[in-house]
């Protein structure tokens, strides 16, 4: 497995800086990770579609590039850099199972809009990761693709429903994940696992199609800051043919990264949880209070404004009718094998009138407007725990599952109740490995919010966090000496 030319931690945007200057080959990086897979996959099952051949192939041909090319500026981005797909966006010549014992498994005809913007900016797919069915809850233990596992503690959840991205790129078997976040998704991986998971404003990151009312958004999980701007680069452009879609930035994003955030900014923090009845773990409060003495120690004014967060029930109840639907459009093969849980979802849905699904879309809307109003009145950035909870033994999830198939989305509550609102509102955040439980062991991310459309300050933000609190040397023992 050893690759002694590669460390297999590095960067995606410096294992492309290699590449470019010919101090590494596409087909050496690919072997590493390959390597790495075949060594560490088993014990955590982080992939559940390996292409190994079209890996290779796709790696000798760009290798074929850097030695045919005049210039490295004429070379993509990211030529040669190994980055997999979560299983629930299509690749063609690829079967996507949505995580799902029940799906077709045919070959996809054609690959969806984000992969094929990886494809352009030069990655090589290193195959798909696993996800939970239909990414309905944040966690993969699953009948289809078996029990994802945490590298930082094999008996914890690595979170989701992005499990297998997280797993992959902390257990440094991929540089950087492509991840999905319709609730949480990329930001509940990020913590569980110590990555960098950012979810962009509603409509920046356009897809083939719109998904689950504008909640889902298209990503990555990363092991820096500058690694998330620059896939932000990549996977935020113009589409004309999207319902909705911003025009293109004049400043790339990884420019703004380097030119450092504004002093003075008014920081607001919720350390209570969103949704009643839901305790707060010690130790994720904890990482936003040493997070919020970092920002005033960079210049920085916390503020006590407070979000106008809405009524529990009246915020579920408008979500949990747009979520019951997330799988609509998958196509089955047998729908008997659908999970419990997701069973009872469609079941919910279907209950539903389309006039009643048309007032809660209103509903989220107006629910959407109160809190992004009033944030912009208090504070520009927020600061948040990305989860109520340190991540979650396995199997903790199925308490009281066999009486009620929902409970398995209940009990996961803790991991998802504070990045779930700005899904609503479609504001861009970010976890951050910020804090270590010094108990266990295990990483705990926070969570920075932004104003819509202002992902350059919080990324800018989030670089001088990096450098005042880093995390780079952080790595599970498990993948170190695996």
């Amino acid at each position: 497995m050893p690759h002694p030319s590669i460390d297999p931690f590095t960067p995606a945007v410096e294992l492309a800086e290699a590449i470019r200057r010919k101090e590494v080959s596409p087909v050496e990086v690919a072997d590493c990770y390959l390597d790495r897979i075949d060594a560490l996959d088993p014990a955590l099952n982080a992939f559940c579609h390996r292409a190994d051949d079209d890996v290779r192939k796709a790696a000798a041909a760009a290798a074929d590039s850097v030695a045919r090319a005049d210039s490295a500026e004429d070379l993509p981005p990211f030529l040669g850099v190994p980055l997999p797909i979560k299983d629930l966006l299509d690749v063609a010549g690829w079967p996507t199972s949505y995580g799902s014992a029940g799906a077709h498994r045919r070959p996809a005809t054609a690959s969806d809009l984000v992969v094929r913007r990886f494809v352009d900016a030069g990655f090589v797919l290193l195959g798909k990761t696993t996800t939970s069915e239909f990414g309905a809850v944040p966690f993969t233990e699953s009948e289809a693709l078996g029990v994802t596992r945490n590298p930082w503690a094999p008996d914890r959840s690595p979170g989701g429903s992005s499990s297998g991205a997280g797993v992959a790129v902390a257990a440094g078997m991929a540089p950087l994940a492509h991840a999905e976040d319709g609730g949480g998704s990329i930001r509940i991986p990020a913590s569980c696992t110590g990555l960098v998971g950012l979810k962009a404003t509603r409509g920046l990151v356009p897809r083939t199609t719109v998904v689950g009312e504008g909640l889902a958004v298209s990503g990555v999980v990363t092991r820096t800051v500058t690694d998330s701007a620059a896939l932000l680069d990549v996977l935020a452009c113009h589409d004309p043919g999207a319902w909705w879609s911003p025009p293109d930035r004049r400043t790339p994003y990884t420019a703004t990264v380097r030119q450092g955030p504004p002093t003075g900014l008014r920081i607001g923090a919720l350390t209570d949880s969103p949704v009643e009845g839901v305790p707060v773990d010690p130790a994720c409060a904890a990482a936003v209070h040493a997070t919020l003495r970092a920002l005033e120690s960079l210049g920085h004014h916390v503020v006590d404004a407070r979000l106008p967060l809405p009524p529990t029930e009246e915020l579920l109840g408008a979500f949990t009718t747009l979520w019951n639907c997330g799988a609509a459009g998958v196509p089955l093969a047998d729908p008997d094998r659908i999970e419990p849980h997701n069973r009872a979802l469609r079941e919910a849905a279907r209950s539903i009138d389309s006039w009643t699904y048309a007032e809660a879309v209103l509903t989220t809307q107006q629910l959407s407007r109160r809190i992004v109003e009033g944030f912009l009145a208090g504070f520009d950035l927020l600061v948040t725990p990305t989860m109520a909870c340190l991540p979650p033994r396995i199997g903790a999830w199925r308490a009281g599952t066999d009486d009620d198939p929902l409970r398995a989305l209940h009990n996961s509550y803790p991991m998802g109740v504070f990045t779930s609102v700005f899904n609503v509102t479609g504001q861009p955040a970010i976890s951050l490995p910020l804090h270590h439980d010094d108990a266990t062991g295990l990483p705990v991310g926070v969570q920075l919010v932004g104003a819509p459309w202002r992902e350059d300050l919080l990324l800018q933000v989030s670089g001088t966090l990096e450098a005042a609190l880093p995390w780079a040397g952080r790595r599970p023992a498990l993948a170190v000496t695996g």
